[in-house]
């Protein structure tokens, strides 16, 4: 067994204010997403394309802000709706309190797509070229936010008697999985291993999304049977599937049918 690091979740106090790792964690996966696409941007482009490039960079300040939005709220509201809706139904101030824990990737996810299709709809700019550049970035932000977890000693896995297994703060005097960093490696690392090589494939654009969808949505059904489940829900069918595993099946469909209705479009479409 190794020992669990306790790491303070709070960097420091400012004021009434407190700045903490989980809440950096989202900051540098933004940032690093940002960077990123201005890179897809200047790859696809070419050095010649000054006035566009500028536009596209132009574009994509104004739809990182539209994105962090959609990214906390969805995340808020998909929690609040997947895993713990009577307590709002009871306690509905308490859905604004994101300082409290509880973000949903999946809602997350849905909240980034909705502001992202607005976002293209009104400055008529293309939205599955769009996803596909911060798709192949996603995978960061999606490891740094499971680091944020293990800090926060949250999300932490079932038991086990694995050489590697830690005792969380809140998961009992019982050795567990450390599943959080399980998911950092695997949704973060890996996934952005095998996307990031992709960005430059001249598909149809849509497909390198879709392929976020599957990848992501199979890697996160496999580690839900490491993963403690949600203990207001439990298992929520056939005494073994867990929410996340539902909704990650719903991810993969969804990610099936989007690259097969993409098929025969041009990158730019």
């Amino acid at each position: 067994m190794i020992p669990y690091p306790r790491i303070d979740p709070v960097i420091v106090h400012i004021g009434p204010l407190a700045l903490r790792w989980y809440g950096l964690m989202y900051l540098f996966g933004f940032v690093a997403a940002f960077f990123l696409v201005k890179k897809q941007i200047r790859e696809e482009l070419g050095p010649g394309n000054h006035d566009r490039i500028a536009r596209e960079q132009e574009l994509l300040e104004g739809m990182l802000v539209w994105l962090v939005a959609g990214v906390i709220i969805g995340g808020r509201l998909g929690y609040v709706l997947f895993y713990n809706l009577p307590y709002f139904i009871h306690h509905p101030l308490e859905i604004l309190a994101t300082w409290h824990g509880g973000m949903s990737f999946h809602g997350g996810a849905a909240g980034a797509l909705l502001a992202g299709w607005l976002y293209c709809k009104r400055y008529g700019t293309n939205f599955f070229k769009w996803s596909d550049r911060f798709c192949v970035t996603a995978p960061i932000g999606l490891g740094l936010g499971r680091l944020g977890n293990f800090i926060n000693g949250e999300l932490y896995g079932r038991p086990t008697n694995v050489p590697w297994a830690m005792i969380f703060p809140d998961g009992g005097l019982v050795p567990r999985h450390p599943s959080q960093l399980y998911e950092a490696v695997l949704e973060g690392v890996v996934l952005f291993c095998l996307l990031w090589p992709l960005r430059q494939k001249p598909w149809p654009s849509g497909r390198k999304t879709a392929l976020f969808f599957i990848g992501y949505g199979i890697i996160r059904f496999i580690l839900e049977f490491f993963r403690e489940p949600d203990p207001q829900l439990g298992f929520v069918a056939l005494g073994w599937v867990t929410m996340g595993q539902l909704l990650s099946l719903a991810l993969i469909i969804l990610g099936i049918f989007l690259w097969a209705v993409r098929n025969g479009y041009t990158v730019e479409e």
